[in-house]
């Protein structure tokens, strides 16, 4: 048996209360280990984040992950971000994801439902470069300000172009 075969009792009632209310916005739905995997439309974010934290029968209201996506050659998507929520009383864990191309980067801050979101999202802008509408205070976190790059996406070798002895193909490109 692998992970992905495991059964999730709570998946289908989840996921159809949210295709009630955002069918539209659903643009995919998948299995990932022991949670779901539903991909929405940026324009939608906010209110499918408000709906999983605030509606009682979901109750995700710990948001424990926040994380940048840079997928090459996804065309009119190369960009995504990833948030993976968790309703604590019932142990269920949830994963959104968005893609945008990477000519609009804006996304809506998520620091008006969890004021943790704060210093993921100043890390994603750090990283990749995304631009959090409504932060309060987008600056770098981790690198210098003089940075005119973002160092995660994936535009740049993994190793000194001079060396011949590593093949970026075999690192996952």
């Amino acid at each position: 048996m692998k992970l992905a075969d495991i059964e999730i009792p709570w998946m289908e009632e989840v996921v159809d209360k949210f295709r009630q209310k955002f069918d539209t916005a659903i643009l995919s739905v998948e299995q990932s280990y022991d949670f779901p995997v539903v991909v929405i439309a940026k324009q939608n974010l906010m209110d499918v984040l408000s709906f999983l934290k605030n509606d009682p029968d979901m109750g995700f209201t710990f948001l424990t992950t926040l994380c940048g996506l840079h997928v090459p050659g996804y065309e009119g998507g190369e960009f995504g971000m990833m948030y993976q929520l968790q309703n604590m009383e019932q142990n269920r864990r949830i994963r959104l994801k968005i893609f945008m191309p990477e000519n609009d980067l804006d996304v809506p801050t998520a620091t008006n439902l969890w004021p943790t979101a704060n210093w993921m999202e100043r890390q994603e802008y750090d990283f990749f470069g995304f631009n959090f509408v409504g932060h309060p205070d987008l600056r770098r976190i981790l690198n210098m300000d003089e940075m005119n790059y973002h160092p995660m996406r994936k535009q740049y070798p993994l190793e000194d172009l001079g060396k011949h002895d590593k093949d970026d193909a075999k690192f996952g490109r």
